[in-house]
């Protein structure tokens, strides 16, 4: 700890002090100040004589005047298991810059399961609930897969188990792994269906071995039965077009204007963990159905913002795709929305009515872009026949504003 204006970022397991590598007890012993939760300062011995500071809560908006105010000290800070997944490490990588922190790892906790499961450890699905719900958990729910949950405290085996047999994994093995590579390490195990296990140590890992159950693609299109709502629903096939049209990609915004259900801004959250969203919706009524759609297929961190737009648009984070599903002939909609794009951003419109495509055709003579016309037809029942039952076709006018008309978008 020889540079000062570099935060020495120490994992420590359940196991404490003893654990740690040599290396990681010099720094510790040249700190002057170390930043811990009050459980993990306790692991320190009085050898180390740093003055000890417990996290604020908040601690994120905090954390730069904190370290701030030390500068000049010889800085450590303590981090549950690995510092980089998901932990602090990560957060002060972001605030203060890769270049002020030295990390010196230790075992995460979802490696220590996996030694004590024998699983594949990248074969299993890793979701962390400890800043998200438990219905966060519905969407990686699959047949026959195996995860791996980080826990936000003691109560959350019993709400994972009750999540499972609601949507039908009442069968599947559950094994809760507490204080993992401490003294007071413990495993208990159950079906999800017969979870009585009290709660226990709030250290703990859920693992999960899904056996039968009903799977749930992460291809967009998902069956419309599964959106509850008022009918203002993209159908599935015009559902899937527009999400290819969209094209999510890792990390993405989108603002999903005039949504209705909600279901694109869902599913193009289920395209990826990363993936984020903003639905905008002038119906009260649509809003609470938004939320509940967003809930029951595992992105509950959809954002719901109520309003009319455009005026509704101000002050959301600039987006990277926008989906304009509704609002489309109200004025200042359109260009609002283009000029709230991120260069290289794509807006993706569907059109109805034939004053909506109006406006998709306006659009599509001055910025460009491509064009597609989508009729659907359903097999339905004709008396003791089968016939077709027509569906209002859809306009689907897909830009990136600056790069024109063709197929290279």
């Amino acid at each position: 700890m020889s540079n000062p204006e570099v935060v020495t970022v120490v994992g420590v397991g359940a196991g404490g002090w003893s654990d740690l590598s040599g290396t990681a007890h010099r720094a510790l012993a040249a700190a002057e100040v170390v930043f811990g939760s009050a459980r993990q300062l306790d692991l320190l011995p009085d050898t180390v004589t740093a003055r000890r500071e417990k996290w604020p809560s908040p601690l994120v908006p905090a954390l730069p005047g904190l370290i701030e105010a030390e500068r000049g000290r010889a800085v450590a800070v303590l981090a549950s298991g690995d510092p980089m997944f998901h932990g602090i490490g990560a957060t002060l990588a972001r605030v203060l810059g890769p270049d002020r922190i030295r990390v010196l790892p230790h075992p995460s906790s979802v490696s220590l399961a996996a030694a004590r499961l024998g699983w594949d450890l990248a074969a299993a699905d890793v979701v962390s609930l400890v800043t998200s719900p438990v219905a966060t958990l519905a969407r990686w729910l699959h047949p026959g897969r195996r995860i791996l949950v980080l826990s936000a405290g003691a109560h959350t085996p019993a709400e994972v188990a009750g999540l499972l047999v609601e949507r039908g994994y009442g069968s599947a093995a559950v094994t809760v792994l507490e204080q993992l590579g401490g003294p007071a390490e413990r495993v208990v195990a159950g079906a999800a269906d017969g979870w009585v296990v009290p709660p226990g140590d709030p250290l703990n890992v859920v693992a999960i071995e899904l056996g039968d159950g009903p799977p749930a693609s992460w291809v967009a299109g998902l069956p419309d039965e599964v959106y509850a709502g008022d009918g203002q629903l993209t159908k599935r096939e015009v559902r899937a077009v527009t999400l290819a049209a969209l094209s999510p990609v890792p990390g993405g915004l989108l603002w999903d204007v005039g949504a209705g259900s909600g279901s694109i801004g869902i599913e193009w959250m289920r395209a990826h963990p990363a993936c984020r969203a903003i639905a905008v919706e002038s119906s009260a009524e649509r809003i609470a159905t938004i939320t509940a759609n967003a809930t029951a297929l595992g992105v509950p961190g959809l954002r719901v913002v109520h309003g009319r737009a455009p005026d509704a648009l101000d002050g959301l984070p600039a987006p990277d795709t926008i989906f304009i599903g509704g609002g489309l002939t109200r004025d200042g909609v359109l260009d609002r929305c283009l000029a709230a794009l991120r260069p290289g951003g794509r807006l993706v419109a569907n059109a109805v009515t034939v004053e909506s495509e109006a406006v998709v055709a306006a659009g599509y003579a001055k910025h460009g872009g491509e064009l597609t016309r989508v009729a659907v037809q359903r097999g339905s029942p004709v008396g003791g026949f089968t016939g077709w039952r027509s569906f209002m076709p859809v306009t689907i006018w897909s830009v990136v504003p600056g790069l024109g008309s063709g197929g290279t978008q």
